[in-house]
């Protein structure tokens, strides 16, 4: 059974694919229930990964990466997250954010930060919810206010380094933010200014070093899925950062992440798709192999019907996240496409494991048994990069008319 075979992939991300399968099978699955016991983050996983070509390299090649197109992130998306969620995240996750600086900062922005990040010098991540605000990007209460040199000089408290320029200085919290404690630097999301009349432009995109005075990260307490994959909770305080880490224009930032997210939720999509086809395969391994009433549980017509509708879900939902990924790279309602899929690939996930739990029955519940492991874990992607609920505001507010 070849649930995430390649004819529906385009040519051009089929060789990517088969390196993504190869890795997984040496690297991910061996190793997916220990870390996901222990917790702790795979940095050895992580490093093999870089080692291989297999992270961070959707940066272009003039900047140090291989250039992955939309549709090879998601072929290495599918096959890492059929082995483990918990890992493959922690591998995509190590770019992440720098995808914007590489779209819209300076050539030095990109030498600086975005090069280390692809030469596998680095990691990053992307710093855009907090505690009490999680979809709504226009709701953010971080601040970045412009702080002049003049005006640094001219308070009693002001250091050599403020002489040097302008600076924002930043507060606020962060929350959910991957590789918060891990990552060399984050692409921040703050609020510049307070327009009643444009509450999308008032919100700028930084960069901050995560060894900057006033940047604090801890580790959020332990979580029941993706326990492989770290977030941490930010706090700025004062925070100063120079002007020129600044990315593209001020007020620009919601922009800048609404295009972000229609390539980042083709990928989610991609998440819930090997979630999806782990659940499947451990379901169907489980009911041929066990017998009950003096037959096969597989000869049951109910559990026939349980494993066709999974298949179902799961190949109209694979079906529409490559037709997304093709809308958005063509850029044909992108923002439409990519909430289609993100919450159709994600939601299948989540049915195929509950039925893949009731088809395990008693030893469903088993943490021994790789089916709970994915269970846990499908919660999670109906939720990040924007919940279900807000992408059914978008594919409603953004349908073709």
């Amino acid at each position: 059974m070849e649930l995430l075979e390649d004819t529906i992939v385009p040519e051009a991300a089929r060789e990517i694919k088969q390196e993504a399968r190869e890795f997984a099978a040496e690297h991910i699955e061996p190793n997916a229930a220990d870390y996901y016991e222990t917790g702790e983050y795979p940095w050895e996983i992580l490093e093999a990964g870089m080692d291989a070509g297999l992270v961070a390299q959707d940066v272009p090649e003039e900047y140090g990466g291989r250039g992955l197109s939309l549709h090879e992130v998601l072929a290495i998306a599918e096959e890492f997250y059929r082995a483990d969620a918990g890992i493959a995240l922690t591998l995509q996750l190590a770019s992440f954010g720098a995808e914007i600086v590489y779209e819209h900062g300076s050539e030095e922005q990109i030498e600086e930060y975005v090069r280390p990040v692809a030469e596998n010098e680095q990691i990053t991540g992307l710093a855009v919810s907090e505690p009490e605000t999680g979809s709504d990007l226009a709701g953010m209460a971080t601040t970045a206010e412009k702080d002049t040199a003049e005006q640094s000089s001219a308070s009693p408290e002001s250091t050599d380094a403020t002489q040097d320029g302008d600076e924002y200085v930043i507060n606020g919290e962060k929350y959910w933010i991957g590789n918060g404690v891990e990552a060399d630097w984050v692409t921040l999301y703050a609020k510049t200014g307070d327009d009643e009349n444009n509450r999308y432009g008032n919100y700028s995109m930084f960069i901050v070093p995560t060894d900057t005075d006033g940047y604090e990260a801890e580790h959020i307490p332990e979580k029941m899925g993706f326990r492989a994959s770290k977030q941490a909770h930010i706090v700025l305080d004062d925070c100063r950062v120079p002007a020129e880490n600044m990315v593209g224009a001020e007020g620009a930032g919601f922009y800048m992440l609404a295009e972000f997210f229609n390539h980042g939720r083709v990928i989610v999509a991609g998440h819930g798709l090997g979630l999806a086809a782990a659940a499947i395969e451990e379901a169907s391994a489980f009911v041929h192999d066990r017998d009950a009433f003096g037959r096969s549980v597989d000869e049951f017509q109910a559990v026939q019907h349980d494993l066709a509708e999974m298949r179902m879900e799961f190949e109209s939902s694979r079906a529409l996240t490559w037709r997304a990924a093709d809308k958005v790279v063509h850029q044909d309602y992108p923002g439409y496409w990519a909430a289609l899929a993100k919450a159709t690939a994600t939601e299948s996930a989540v049915f195929c494991a509950e039925r893949g739990m009731q088809l395990h029955g008693g030893r469903s519940v088993l943490t021994e048994n790789r089916i709970s492991r994915v269970y846990r874990d499908v919660r999670i992607p109906v939720i990040y990069e924007g919940a279900n609920a807000i992408q059914r505001n978008l594919i409603y507010n953004q349908a073709p008319r």
